[in-house]
C-alpha cells in the first residue's frame, strides 16, 4: 500500500506542474522517475511478500514525498488532497512495522488496526471528493476573473490561490462543525434510547417477577375462598339440622380462612404496590424508606424474574438482616432499581455456571445488611463464575458488559453508580475472585 501511495502522490504532484515554468523542469524528472520507481516496487513487493528494507525504503520514499509537498510551493495546490494521506500512510506504518516487529501486539490489536484502516479510507475518500468539487468551483472562478482582468492575471492569479487555501479551510471547519454538531444529536439521541431501554428491562424483570411471586399469594386465597364455599354448605345444613355446636366449630373455621385470606390478600397488594412505585420512575422527592423491607423484596421479585425465564432454575438466598438498619433517606424507584439491577446480576452469574454443569454445586445469594459510622451497608454475594480481574475497573464504565451480545445493555451498573453516588451521597464496589464469585457493597447514609 505504501508504494501505491507514493505513486499516487507522484502522480498528482507532477499534474499540478505548469508547462514551461521552472518548477516542471525541475521536478518533471524527478517524479516520473519516482512513479516508476513506485510501479516496479508494488510488483516487486506483491511477489516478495513485503520484506522489511523494502518497507522501509518505501516509508522513507513515502516521507520524503510528504516533505516535499508541504515544503514546496509549486505544490501548495495539492498539499491539502495530498495531506489527507497522512493519516492512512501513518496507519499503514503503524501495522505493517507492527506486524513486523511485534507480531504479538499486532495480532491482539489486529481488530482496531482493521478499523483504523476504515478510518482513513473514508477520510481520503470524503477529502477527494470535497477537493475536486471545491477545484471545479474555483477553476471556473478563476477564469472568470482572468477574462475580466487580463492585465492583472498574475496578480489575480495569487490572489486565487489564497482565496483557494482560505475557501478549503472554511469548508472543511464548517463541514466538521457540522458533522460534531449531528454526531453529538446522534450519541445524545442514542443515550437517551440506551438509558430508557435499561429502564425498561429493569421493568420488565420486576414485571417478570411479580407476576410470578403473585401467584403463591393469589393461589392460597383461591384456595381459602373455595375452602370458604365449602364450609358455608356445610354450616347451613348444621343450623337446618339444629347442630349449633357443629355450627359454631365451623364458623370458627370460616374465621380462621377469612384472616388468611386477608393476610395472603395484603401481600398480594404490598406487591402490587412495590410495581408500581418502581413503574413510577424516579423523580427528585426522597422518602424515608425502611431498607431491609425492600432489599428483601427485590431479590424476591429478582429470583422469580429468573425463575420466570428459567423454569428449571432453582436457587438458594440466605437473609441476614440487622435490626439496628433503620430509615434510609431515598427515592425508593431509583434504590430499588439498584437492588433489582445487582440481584438480577448475581442470579444470572449463578445460572452460567448452573449450565455448566459442576458436580454438587448449589447456587447462592446471600443478601445482608448493616450499620456501621452512620451509615448502611448492603452487601449482595453470590458464587457465581466471578469477574476477571483484567476488567474489575471496567465494571461501573457506560456500555461495558461482560454478557453476550442481546443479553445486556451495559449500563445497568452504570446507572446504579450514578443513582447511588451523585443520587443519594453513598458509595458503591465490588469484591470479586474468579471462579468463586462476586460481592458488590452499598452504602447510603442514615435517614435524618
Amino acid at each position: 500500500m505504501v508504494f501505491l501511495i507514493s505513486l499516487f502522490m507522484a502522480f498528482r504532484m507532477r499534474k499540478s506542474l505548469v508547462q514551461g515554468e521552472a518548477a516542471m523542469l525541475k521536478w518533471d524528472k524527478i517524479l516520473t522517475w519516482i512513479m516508476v520507481f513506485s510501479g516496479v516496487l508494488v510488483l516487486v513487493n506483491s511477489s516478495l511478500n513485503k520484506p522489511f528494507l523494502l518497507l522501509l525504503a518505501g516509508y522513507g520514499l513515502m516521507g520524503w514525498l510528504f516533505y516535499t509537498c508541504w515544503k514546496e510551493p509549486e505544490f501548495s495546490s495539492q498539499k491539502t488532497l495530498l495531506m489527507s494521506l497522512a493519516p492512512l500512510g501513518f496507519i499503514f506504518f503503524v501495522v505493517d512495522f507492527s506486524r513486523t516487529l511485534a507480531p504479538d501486539f499486532f495480532d491482539n490489536y489486529k481488530s482496531y488496526f482493521e478499523t483504523a484502516k476504515i478510518i482513513g479510507f473514508a477520510w481520503l475518500i470524503a477529502t477527494i471528493i470535497m477537493y475536486n468539487r471545491q477545484m471545479k468551483a474555483l477553476k471556473a472562478e478563476k477564469i472568470i476573473r482572468e477574462k475580466e482582468a487580463q492585465e492583472n492575471r498574475i496578480t489575480a492569479a495569487r490572489k486565487a490561490q489564497l482565496e483557494i487555501l482560505v475557501r478549503e479551510r472554511t469548508y472543511e471547519l464548517r463541514q466538521q462543525n457540522e458533522k460534531l454538531k449531528e454526531a453529538l444529536e446522534e450519541l445524545s439521541a442514542a443515550q437517551k434510547q440506551l438509558i430508557h431501554s435499561e429502564k425498561m428491562a429493569s421493568l420488565g424483570e420486576l414485571t417478570a417477577g411479580i407476576a410470578h411471586e403473585i401467584q403463591n399469594p393469589l393461589n392460597f386465597v383461591n384456595n381459602f375462598a373455595e375452602l370458604n364455599e365449602e364450609l358455608v354448605d356445610e354450616l347451613l345444613d348444621a343450623i337446618v339440622q339444629k347442630d349449633f355446636k357443629e355450627a359454631e366449630t365451623l364458623a370458627m373455621a370460616i374465621k380462621d380462612n377469612e384472616q388468611k385470606v386477608a393476610h395472603h390478600g395484603k401481600r398480594a397488594d404490598s406487591i402490587v404496590k412495590s410495581m408500581l412505585q418502581h413503574s413510577r420512575g424516579s423523580g427528585n422527592a426522597k422518602e424515608n424508606i425502611k431498607l431491609n423491607d425492600l432489599a428483601e423484596e427485590c431479590i424476591r421479585l429478582s429470583y422469580h424474574g429468573m425463575r420466570a425465564k428459567e423454569k428449571s432454575f432453582n436457587a438458594k438466598m440466605e437473609l441476614i438482616l440487622s435490626e439496628d438498619v433503620g430509615m434510609v433517606e431515598g427515592v425508593p424507584g431509583d434504590i430499588s432499581r439498584v437492588l433489582l439491577n445487582i440481584c438480577t446480576n448475581a442470579f444470572y452469574a449463578v445460572l452460567q455456571r448452573v449450565r455448566k454443569g459442576e458436580k454438587d454445586y448449589q447456587p447462592t445469594i446471600w443478601l445482608e445488611t448493616g450499620m456501621e459510622n452512620e451509615q448502611v451497608w448492603i452487601k449482595i454475594r453470590d458464587n457465581g463464575g466471578g469477574i476477571p480481574a483484567e476488567v474489575m475497573d471496567k465494571i461501573f464504565q457506560p456500555f461495558f458488559t461482560t454478557k453476550p451480545t442481546g443479553e445486556g445493555t451495559g449500563l445497568g451498573l452504570s446507572m446504579s453508580f450514578e443513582i447511588i453516588t451523585k443520587g443519594h451521597g453513598g458509595t458503591i464496589n465490588v469484591e470479586s475472585q474468579e471462579g468463586e464469585g462476586a460481592t458488590f457493597i452499598i452504602t447510603l447514609p442514615l435517614s435524618k
